[in-house]
């Protein structure tokens, strides 16, 4: 079975390029030229960083933010505008001109929505934990440890968690929201963006004004669990969302390929409506190396969508959707990135400890080499003796 990457082009708040070095090149004044730039991948937690957001900036002023605690230490105390600089030059090496030729006329699409668009459920723009999510998420969110989690979260396979999350009247409002806006971009013949490369219907909620809402749900809410159950896969880094609806049923998608997707942390949770069918199928985590690799049957999970339960599991933990064979299921999905993690992964030589097939490979490599030290040691010991 051949996969497919479900992808986008667009990835909200900010998307560090970490440049694989534990320090920065030594002697770099904060003034002159920088011969080659990098950055930290273990960032200065305790570093408060400097406000950029009054500043006209070709890249979002919280990527500059984020970056801020990955700088070398000579450079965490320049002035702003030679952080500025400095992060600017790594971020356009990431970018090139057909790159920020695309992403100019994104901020143009976004504009011209936020700036017709009216808004119809202006609660949701803002977080409001109590009025949207449920006591019990609220309590264990609170406590912030691994047992007030594991008392909310359910494990039916391993590296999928499962957990009741929203309220039923946030599920409302976001679904008649996103009504809202669909009907608005009929009425005006606005061509809207589509989530990702494998959906033909959805809406991306950052386009119209959520993102700031997601951010906070990302950062607040998602990156406490994710440290927690998948902090050797990026989970304890998160800095970037793409936050987006998806539908299925009759006149929408009606089924989802097999595909890996563009994150490295995945919160799914059904809003609603009345369906039958639409079941996750998961075929196991796969590194780019074993992604077309088949499926042995420990790895078979298939999961049942509930109205207001959320899914969280690892972006290259392999799965699709079955078709929806009655109703209108609509879901919204919270793409999670690390750029740390992600940085870590291009100086990867051996095996990926999160992939099964890796992983299966290396116990095989192992056991042959406990095999031929067992021989060698058989047959000293039998010389030793002669």
């Amino acid at each position: 079975m051949s996969l497919r990457s479900e992808s986008t082009d667009h990835w909200r708040v900010a998307s560090p390029a970490l440049r694989g070095a534990e320090n920065a090149v030594p002697g770099c004044a904060y003034g002159g030229a920088v011969s080659s730039q990098r950055l930290r991948v273990n960032p200065i937690r305790d570093h408060v960083s400097e406000s950029y957001d009054e500043l006209e900036l070709d890249f979002s002023p919280s990527i500059f933010s984020s970056l801020e605690k990955h700088l070398p230490m000579n450079m965490l105390n320049a002035p702003r505008g030679d952080k500025l600089k400095y992060l600017r030059t790594i971020l356009l090496d990431y970018l090139p001109p057909a790159a920020r030729i695309r992403d100019q006329k994104y901020r143009e699409y976004t504009q011209m929505i936020l700036s017709n668009y009216k808004p119809l459920n202006k609660e949701l723009y803002a977080m409001n934990p109590t009025a949207f999510f449920v006591p019990a998420f609220l309590k264990a969110i609170s406590d912030n440890n691994e047992d007030s989690f594991r008392s909310i979260v359910s494990e039916p396979f391993p590296g999928i968690f499962t957990f009741e999350m929203l309220q039923p009247h946030f599920c409302e409002l976001l679904l008649s929201e996103v009504e809202s806006f669909e009907r608005w971009a009929f009425k005006t013949k606005f061509q809207i963006i589509r989530p990702n490369t494998m959906n033909k219907y959805g809406t991306v909620l950052d386009d119209f004004g959520l993102q700031t809402m997601l951010a906070k749900l990302r950062e607040n809410f998602i990156s406490p669990l994710s440290k927690v159950f998948f902090a050797e896969l990026g989970g304890s880094t998160l800095d970037a969302h793409h936050g987006f609806i998806v539908e299925y049923g009759k006149d929408r998608d009606i089924d989802l390929g097999f595909h890996v997707d563009d994150a490295d942390i995945t919160l799914n949770v059904c809003l609603g409506k009345q369906f039958s069918g639409g079941e996750l199928f998961f075929r196991g985590m796969r590194c780019d190396k074993h992604i077309n690799t088949e499926s042995i049957a420990e790895e078979i999970f298939d999961y049942s969508h509930v109205p207001g339960q959320a899914v969280l599991h690892h972006g290259r933990h392999r799965h699709g959707a079955r078709a929806t064979t009655w109703g209108h299921r609509v879901n919204l999905v919270l793409w999670c990135r690390s750029s740390a993690f992600r940085e870590l992964q291009r100086y990867k030589s051996d095996f990926s400890s999160w992939c099964n097939v890796c992983t299966r490979q290396k116990k095989e490599r192992q056991r042959k080499t406990i095999d031929i030290t067992s021989l060698d040691l058989f047959k000293w010991k039998g010389e030793a003796t002669a």
